[in-house]
Parts: structure tokens; C-alpha cells; sequence
């Protein structure tokens, strides 16, 4: 066997093992081990989406008919519940540019960081039952997707 057909075996094999990247890029383990493609991930963030729109509205209306209403905190409280939603917003329509979801690792950390606040609230207020349930969904599946990417979650208490 001559040494140009090595070389060229070689670069077979390399340039096969380099095209496969891309692929196995894009499926991440997450949670348990398991592997997660941009699919199911384009999933949970649907899934996620729906709920944070449902959260809101009620959170919305529970502040309106709590201690807090006409207040600046409640003002305050709102505006964190709008950055929310426009960084769900957000991540969706990066999500969609990209080739692999874990670019939009950055975009998911801004979902959680606007998140962190809200959960604080929640932690310390006492809202509706059904505000609390859709908030404690809303955060399981926020700690899910937090998993996917590597991020830390929300904390339940």
C-alpha cells in the first residue's frame, strides 16, 4: 500500500468524521441523559410559550385584585411580567434562525434571569390557587428547558 493512498484513506476518514458533526451538535443530552433534538426542544419552548401566555393574563388580574394594585410595585411587578413575555418572544424567533437550538443558550438565560424575578414574587405572595398552579407548570417546564441548555433552574421554595 503506498503512502498517498493512506493519505487519501485518511482524509476519507477525516472529512466523513467532520461532515457528522453538525448532527450530533445538534442533539444535546439533557435531563436524565436524555438526548434532545432541536425538535423536541422546539417543543417544550412551545409548550412554555402557551403557558407563560396563560400565567400572564392570570397574574395580571390576581395583581389587580390584590394589596398591591394601582401601587408602583404592582407597576414594577407588570413591567417584569412584559419583560417576560418579550424575552419568550425572543427566544422563539432566534430559536427559529438557528441550525442548532443551544445558540440560543443566550436567549434562554434572559428567559430565566426575567424569570427569577417573577418566581421571587410568587414565592412571597400569596395569589389565586389558579395563578400558583399555572405558575408552578410554568416553572417546571422553564427548569426542563433550563436543563436542556445547561442553565440553572428556578428554585421551587
Amino acid at each position: 500500500m503506498s503512502i498517498s493512498s493512506v493519505r487519501t484513506k485518511l482524509l476519507l476518514v477525516l472529512v466523513l468524521g467532520l461532515l457528522t458533526l453538525p448532527i450530533a451538535a445538534q442533539n444535546r443530552r439533557g435531563p436524565r441523559g436524555r438526548v434532545y433534538t432541536k425538535a423536541d426542544v422546539n417543543e417544550l419552548i412551545k409548550v412554555a410559550e402557551n403557558r407563560s401566555d396563560r400565567f400572564i393574563k392570570l397574574f395580571d388580574k390576581a395583581l389587580d385584585k390584590s394589596a398591591l394594585d394601582g401601587s408602583e410595585r404592582e407597576d414594577r411587578i407588570n413591567e417584569r411580567a412584559k419583560d417576560f413575555e418579550t424575552a419568550m418572544d425572543h427566544l422563539r424567533k432566534e430559536f427559529d434562525k438557528k441550525e442548532s437550538y443551544i445558540e440560543t443558550k443566550p436567549e434562554m438565560r434572559r428567559v430565566l434571569e426575567v424569570a427569577r424575578e417573577i418566581n421571587e414574587v410568587m414565592l412571597r405572595r400569596n395569589l389565586r390557587a389558579d395563578v400558583e398552579n399555572e405558575w408552578m407548570a410554568l416553572r417546571r417546564e422553564l427548569n426542563v428547558l433550563a436543563s436542556v441548555y445547561y442553565l440553572a433552574g428556578l428554585r421551587a421554595g
